[in-house]
């Protein structure tokens, strides 16, 4: 009787009291199961797998700049016709490649344009000239420079100073003509003829040294030459005591971006000096190119 009266008790007041906290809910981890791991994994492959075949694809038509067919393309990712197809026609349809309606090849489209010129800023530009400059300076004991076209002249964003005695002291930024320097010179050359001679016109060959080239078809000479050869010199042009030797740099489309090269004194520096060390300006360039995307 007494324990019935003590039980009802501790019963009431459990139920009355109004400012009771309620118990905490507890959660219980759930451990998915195997169907689910395997369903979650599979879409997770096939994602990303997806993703690499796409990149594969848009790798391939940036190869071809006159553009590539769908068997071609297939073959050379290493796929079925129709899921090359469905892949690409993926990516017309969101503006990263584009398919001509004649010949029905492929081409990148303007977005992808877009999205690598607003990562070669300046800045990042320099971010990856740096450490190619420090090695050319450190092979060839000379100054090294990356010059970009801004106008009619060049500007060099980026220089590391050689080990040796006598460097020049140009600072970063400074603003020089194209046509007599090695630098400008090389991006020149890539320029294309009517492009060319409405810079000339506009910005005129003033003399800056009594070597500089003044006479539109003499420079027009030197630039063939540079076409041929990949490699342009500066040979006191504009400034007597220094001597250059620069080579174009490309992007991942194949267009001349700017030019990298190295400067030094002439007595150091004869032609005979200054050729034997192209070899080495080219192989920087031709790691320069393929940082910023370029292909072979």
């Amino acid at each position: 009787m007494g324990g019935r009266a003590l039980r009802a008790r501790i019963k009431e007041t459990t139920i009355d009291r109004p400012n009771a906290a309620p118990r905490p809910k507890v959660a219980r981890l759930v451990r998915p199961s195997p169907e689910h791991d395997d369903k979650s994994g599979d879409r997770q492959r096939v994602g990303i797998q997806s993703l690499g075949r796409a990149f594969a694809i848009l790798e391939q038509i940036a190869r071809h700049r006159q553009g590539i067919g769908l068997a071609d393309l297939s073959k050379r990712v290493g796929l079925h016709n129709s899921t090359t197809f469905h892949l690409a026609k993926t990516m017309v349809a969101l503006g990263y490649i584009r398919q001509d309606q004649d010949t029905k090849r492929y081409r990148i489209g303007r977005p992808l344009f877009a999205l690598a010129a607003s990562a070669l800023d300046e800045v990042e530009m320099v971010n990856v000239a740096t450490p190619v400059l420090e090695d050319l300076a450190r092979k060839t004991g000379e100054t090294s420079h990356f010059a970009v076209r801004v106008g009619d002249a060049i500007v060099v964003i980026a220089r590391i100073s050689g080990p040796g005695a006598f460097q020049l002291n140009d600072r970063v930024g400074v603003v020089r003509p194209a046509h007599c320097t090695a630098l400008g010179k090389a991006i020149l050359a890539s320029m294309q003829p009517d492009q060319l001679a409405r810079l000339l016109k506009r910005a005129g060959m003033k003399p800056s040294t009594e070597k500089s080239i003044t006479q539109i078809p003499v420079l027009m000479r030197e630039i063939e030459e540079i076409r041929r050869t990949g490699v342009a010199y500066d040979d006191g042009e504009f400034n007597l005591e220094v001597h250059c030797v620069a080579v174009p740099v490309a992007d991942f489309t194949g267009k001349t971006i700017g030019a990298i090269g190295i400067s030094g004194p002439f007595w150091r520096l004869s032609n005979q000096v200054l050729k034997s060390r192209a070899k080495i300006v080219q192989d920087a360039a031709a790691r320069l190119s393929a940082e910023f995307g370029a292909s072979g």
